[in-house]
């Protein structure tokens, strides 16, 4: 079965890229990889022919990337956006430095920070620039998260924890993590319905615990799911020493889709499950509140 939905360029030059980067891959290997996996997960479409690259200055950079000139500097002094070509006194850029605007914007909207988004682009410094390998915008197809990261205030992420001390129990957790006048919250759904629980009664304490339960037996069900599905096709793909462009690509896609299909069937179970504990309990709490006294009882 091949994989028409993929990008079979880019994904060659993913795999081109995890090649050639020896260097990232001896100081750092488990980032190196899991950037490459990061990546193929995240290549939708298959691109249409690239035509020959348009030029633009520094205004018209602006207008069609929807990213003031001011940030297109800043990205320029921080690193992010590569140097452009120089005419004289005049900036030349090209259509590659606005894919990776286009990607920039995707990611800080993703809740990545520039820190985060300067690794990601420096790990591919070693092979073609990014917006090849990303296939520039129309490749651009990241996995989409019911409770996707969010960067915030401090302001706002103190509205969110509602307290000093909760703030520092998911700082502890790892829900949280604050850079500076920053912070990246790593679930602002999860901690909403947090702050709603604890309008019940329930401390942060015991959210946090329950949390932690939760995400360890999740886990347990994504790892049955997943060795099941690797004992029953996984022959098709892991005993491959040398994959193919394609192979690599049939992979991509069969895992891709069989994280929507496993998401359905999970969360339809959980409902389910959940519908029939609340349906228990309550039939439970009613079957004492009807039953008759001892003296109220006909002999």
């Amino acid at each position: 079965m091949a994989a028409p939905s993929l990008n079979i360029p880019a994904i060659e030059t993913v795999l081109e890229s995890l090649r050639r980067g020896q260097r990232q891959l001896a100081r750092n290997p488990r980032a190196a990889v899991d950037a490459a996996v990061r990546q193929l997960l995240s290549l939708g479409r298959v691109r249409e022919e690239r035509p020959a690259r348009e030029t633009y200055r520094i205004d018209d950079l602006a207008r069609a990337s929807n990213v003031t000139v001011r940030n297109i500097r800043a990205y320029q002094e921080r690193g992010l956006l590569h140097p452009p070509r120089r005419e004289g006194r005049v900036a030349i850029f090209d259509d590659s430095h606005l894919s990776r605007l286009k990607i920039i914007t995707s990611m800080l909207e993703r809740g990545y920070t520039s820190g985060h988004i300067t690794e990601m682009l420096t790990a591919w410094e070693s092979g073609r620039d990014l917006a090849d390998v990303l296939g520039l915008e129309s490749a651009l197809v990241p996995p989409r998260l019911e409770d996707a990261p969010v960067t915030m205030t401090l302001a706002q992420v103190r509205e969110l924890t509602l307290d000093k001390e909760s703030l520092q129990l998911y700082i502890d957790a790892g829900l949280i993590e604050v850079k500076g006048a920053k912070a990246l919250v790593r679930r602002p759904e999860l901690l909403r319905s947090f702050a709603e629980m604890r309008g019940f009664g329930m401390p942060t304490t015991a959210l946090i615990k329950l949390h932690s339960e939760v995400a360890m037996a999740v886990d347990d069900i994504s790892r049955a799911l997943v060795n099941e599905a690797v004992r029953q096709v996984g022959d098709r793909f892991l005993n491959v020493t040398d994959p193919s462009v394609a192979e690599v690509g049939e992979l991509v896609a069969t895992l891709t889709r069989f994280r929507e299909l496993a998401m359905g069937a999970v969360v339809g179970t959980l409902g389910e499950s959940l519908e029939r504990t609340i349906e228990d309990l309550l039939a439970g709490y009613l079957s004492l509140a009807v039953t008759p006294a001892e003296d109220d009882q006909v002999g």
